[in-house]
């Protein structure tokens, strides 16, 4: 008997340390998955920027993609409309929309899977800038920074405007529904497509190749 009680003590004894390797193990390997596996997950295609402006987004849940022919033709094959935003990194509204709605997973789920977002530095290409500035003022929408811009995939911008709230403001909508509202417009083939003012991306892209 004394020698069955041993043998069971000794039987126990093993599995047991055999369970506590195991969770070691387990433990161990959980805490050397690399913190940069996350974040390749939340990044998205701004990391090769040298743009301060930009790269400053480069870990926000939104799928940014820089201002190029690239983006424009990932928008025509999703046939999606794109969300252009132009900020600066001494635009306190443009930081405060960042942090409102960029950073807001939810939101940003929305425009992953709704629109092709394109992110503009305002200082870094001061013409390009201007020149959308003139285009909102031209369909008669706010164009200060940051400037929120709905373009459809072949370059007509239609609608948009400037700071939007994460939730609705006095005369200014949110966020939110500014997305809702335009998306709607380039699924229903609104006829505010018509009077958007042509940006001739076709000729820009062109002399950039």
């Amino acid at each position: 008997m004394a020698k069955a009680s041993l043998l069971s003590f000794i039987v126990v004894l093993a599995f047991g340390a055999g369970a506590l390797g195991a969770q070691k193990k387990a433990g161990t390997a959980a805490s050397k998955t690399p913190t940069h596996d996350v974040q390749a997950i939340n990044s998205n295609h701004l990391a090769g920027s040298q743009s301060e402006y930009l790269r400053r987004a480069i870990h926000q849940p939104v799928d940014w993609r820089p201002w190029g022919a690239e983006a424009f033709a990932q928008a025509a094959k999703l046939n999606r409309p794109v969300l252009l935003d132009v900020g600066a990194t001494w635009c306190a509204f443009c930081e405060l929309m960042d942090k409102e709605s960029y950073t807001n997973p939810e939101l940003a789920k929305f425009i992953n899977e709704n629109f092709v977002a394109v992110k503009v530095d305002y200082d870094a290409d001061a013409k390009l800038s201007a020149r959308l500035q003139r285009a909102q003022a031209y369909i008669n929408v706010p164009s200060g920074l940051p400037l929120t811009a709905f373009v459809t995939p072949d370059g007509r911008l239609y609608t948009g405007g400037s700071y939007f709230p994460a939730r609705p403001k006095r005369d200014k909508p949110a966020f939110y529904d500014a997305l809702r509202k335009a998306l709607k417009t380039y699924r229903d083939h609104d006829p505010a497509l018509k009077n958007a003012f042509d940006l001739h991306l076709e000729k820009e892209f062109a002399h950039a190749n």
